[in-house]
């Protein structure tokens, strides 16, 4: 790789409509993490598009999480956050999404190349932002970098949607996915094989790290001696919540004293916490299973440190973070055999994965996980080896190579 000019230096606009804001402060955090890293060592500044409509506030009055707003601009961290709106009317015309989201963050765009002078857009997600991110590339002539995180995989099985992600891959100067299946997708869809690189996130290490066991137990009311199963992530039907709920009957006719723990809260777009908690009541679980709300990530660590194992039924899965934050508290992992997640859970004496759909499978391998006696230390030591640095230095050595071959 050659070394880059000083004129070469990227500065970056990262595009992701996913991104936290007070109205949602979950949402994106992998983005923010993982780039707020890189802005450590190269300018950044972030344009966060978000969907309007002028239906919007009428359906919030039924569904009050809908599409919360967000500020205009905002100071994250140090790093400057825009928050353009695009038309995106509900339900209808999604195809377009992408072309109106580009529209939407023009004059955002215009303004930042002036105070800015961002040389390199660097867009999260193949559609709808991935795609509006190359048409933006196009319009003001810089370089573009998309990262694949999962839910390109259930766009591209729409060919409207299937035909946009592959226009804006094939525009794309590098195309990063979070795990080596992501990376496969994107040279299936027709990005070119020597402008791929699979890219996972990683964890803090100092932020997740086990706390004392009995004193973690004591803050959430559980005994030393309950077996203990926690989730983690928004309460959304792919998480697969309700795969786990089903097979506690059988799991507590084993283990009378088992507590499932689920941290996590809900999004406007798929909100499955009612009907959870329906399925908890229809079960007769209500005193197996918690739902402990949202959490800050910098208080996971006690709930993960009560826990035995942890379990993710997961239909999708690009490169699931939480399962490398479990890892270095010390929990192994069971989830479903899906994207990226056998590249997480890649070896037995970190967990297990079991087919997708298979409740009996799933069943048994929790079973199993409750029963074996894991080297704890040693699952939190292949965490501690998954760390940012070296991530961040392999993304930055890309940004400045793409913009120093097309400055």
């Amino acid at each position: 790789m050659k070394a880059a000019s000083p004129t070469a230096t990227p500065r970056i606009l990262v595009f992701s409509s996913l991104f936290p804001f007070p109205g949602d402060p979950s949402a994106g955090v992998f983005i923010r993490e993982r780039m707020f890293r890189v802005g450590e060592h190269l300018p950044i500044v972030v344009v966060s598009p978000k969907p309007w409509s002028p239906f919007d506030g009428l359906i919030r009055r039924f569904r009050p999480r809908f599409r919360p707003v967000a500020p205009r601009v905002e100071v994250q961290r140090g790093v400057t956050v825009h928050a353009p709106r695009f038309f995106s009317p509900p339900g209808v015309f999604k195809a377009w999404d992408s072309t109106f989201m580009a529209l939407g963050s023009y004059l955002t765009l215009r303004r930042l190349r002036r105070e800015f002078d961002f040389n390199l857009i660097d867009a999260h997600f193949g559609y709808p932002d991935g795609h509006a991110a190359s048409l933006l590339a196009r319009w003001f002539r810089v370089p573009l970098t998309i990262t694949l995180r999962g839910s390109e995989r259930t766009y591209a099985e729409t060919p409207a949607f299937r035909k946009r992600i592959a226009a804006g891959l094939r525009a794309a100067d590098k195309v990063f996915g979070v795990s080596d299946s992501l990376r496969r997708l994107a040279v299936s869809l027709g990005a070119p094989e020597a402008r791929t690189l699979a890219v996972g996130n990683a964890v803090d290490s100092q932020r997740f790290q086990p706390v004392d066991r009995a004193e973690a137990r004591r803050r959430l009311g559980l005994n030393d001696t309950d077996p203990v199963l926690i989730s983690v992530g928004w309460l959304i039907e792919r998480k697969g919540y309700h795969r786990v709920i089903e097979i506690l009957p059988e799991l507590v006719r084993r283990h009378p004293d088992l507590r499932y723990l689920i941290v996590g809260g809900a999004t406007g777009a798929d909100d499955t916490e009612t009907r959870l908690k329906r399925q908890v009541a229809d079960l007769g679980l209500e005193r197996h299973v918690r739902f402990l709300g949202p959490m800050p990530s910098d208080q996971l660590k006690g709930p993960l440190s009560a826990a035995d194992l942890f379990v993710l039924a997961t239909r999708r899965e690009g490169w699931a973070n939480v399962f490398l934050e479990a890892m270095a508290c010390g929990l192994p992992v069971v989830t479903t055999d899906v994207d990226g997640n056998p590249e997480v859970v890649c070896k037995p004496e970190l967990g297990e994965i079991v087919p997708f759909g298979d409740a009996d499978a799933l069943r048994e391998a929790i079973h199993r996980g409750l029963e074996k006696p894991w080297d704890r230390a040693a699952i939190r030591a292949h965490a501690e080896a998954n760390s940012w640095d070296r991530r961040v230095d392999t993304l930055c050595a890309c940004f400045r190579e793409v913009v120093e071959e097309t400055s």
